[in-house]
């Protein structure tokens, strides 16, 4: 078995997006703070990746990187992103700006926000339709015509001649799909496509991005807060904490058999009828940034943990788990207090 199956990763040639040890640190007045540590995350064309944990744990900055849309302040430190088998670390704003769109899209959360309030949306979108070669003006806008009705938004027409601030939060979410899908991108990164949203539409953009996920074989990324989205909408679930993936398996897997004592302390937080969620505590954040185990000073006090990093182990078939004691599954139901 090679270094990257031993941490749950394919070979290059399968995956249409591998990243390989990716290293991201961000340099503040205190020191340098690591945003991410030895990712590995691999996607298959056409599937359907969740990544889920709390705020800051780095799931938002490993998308930014593969889009090359880091702050001024952010640097990739080492390890690889691959994209169809092309190193996007080191491209040059140029060549990246060639790759966006028609290969990989962005669905940003908030997007009234995500979206230019003094251009029309019609501007906007023939934008992301003529990243694709040999387009005319003509042809791109007729192909916007047709992805608004796509996303199913009426009267296209009326929507291409609108401002952002002219459309409900619905409708600015549906048009960023629309911008992310319309040059035919192989992969679709969605952050928190339903942020901000009520429970109703949040349930219609969803049914959106997985209709078009089955009519286009796009593969997809969804980062999420809810572990909920993250189990209807996705075929494989990477769990992240302090800029780490601590646990990864199928979907389904993942919360009928959870190991990683933090991804137990998650799914326990979730409220039910019977009982309200457990709180799983603060996390510690510091400048300069932990080395080493990461989860180390949460483990609630059970002996035996050392600081050296957790090297993935594989504990069934495609469930990868980062942690010097991986829980057995009967423990997942005391939410993983140790």
């Amino acid at each position: 078995m090679t270094p990257g199956q031993l941490n749950g990763a394919m070979p290059t040639g399968q995956s249409l997006l591998a990243i390989r040890d990716l290293d991201l640190f961000f340099d503040t007045r205190q020191g340098p703070v690591q945003a991410l540590a030895g990712v590995t995350l691999d996607l298959a064309p056409g599937e359907s990746l969740g990544i889920v944990g709390e705020t800051g744990s780095g799931k938002s900055m490993t998308a930014r990187a593969v889009m090359g849309l880091l702050p001024k302040s952010g640097r990739i430190s080492g390890g690889s992103i691959r994209l169809k088998g092309q190193e996007l670390t080191g491209l040059s704003a140029r060549a990246l700006r060639a790759i966006r769109g028609r290969q990989v899209a962005m669905v940003f959360q908030e997007a009234k926000r995500a979206l230019n309030p003094v251009k029309t949306i019609g501007s906007q979108i023939m934008e992301a339709a003529r990243a694709r070669d040999g387009v005319t003006k003509a042809q791109a806008w007729e192909r916007c015509l047709t992805q608004l009705a796509r996303v199913g938004l009426p009267d296209p027409d009326r929507v291409m001649r609108s401002y952002s601030f002219e459309l409900s939060g619905g409708m600015a979410q549906r048009v960023m799909i629309a911008i992310a899908t319309v040059a035919g991108a192989e992969l679709i990164i969605a952050d928190e496509p339903t942020a901000a949203l009520d429970v109703s539409i949040q349930a219609q953009i969803l049914d959106l991005l997985n209709q078009l996920r089955s009519d286009l074989g796009t593969a997809l990324v969804m980062i999420t807060h809810d572990l909920g989205v993250a189990a209807e909408n996705c075929d494989r679930i990477a769990v992240m904490y302090l800029g780490q993936i601590v646990e990864i398996a199928p979907a389904d897997r993942l919360f009928q058999d959870p190991r990683h004592p933090y991804t137990c302390a998650l799914i326990a937080a979730l409220p039910s009828p019977e009982q309200r969620g457990r709180p799983i505590g603060e996390v510690r954040r510091v400048a300069p940034p932990p080395k080493g185990y990461a989860y180390a000073d949460r483990r609630l006090g059970r002996g035996g943990v050392n600081p050296d990093k957790a090297q993935m182990i594989e504990v069934a078939e495609g469930h990868f788990v980062a942690c010097q004691q991986p829980l057995p599954g009967a423990q997942a139901a005391d939410g993983g207090r140790e």
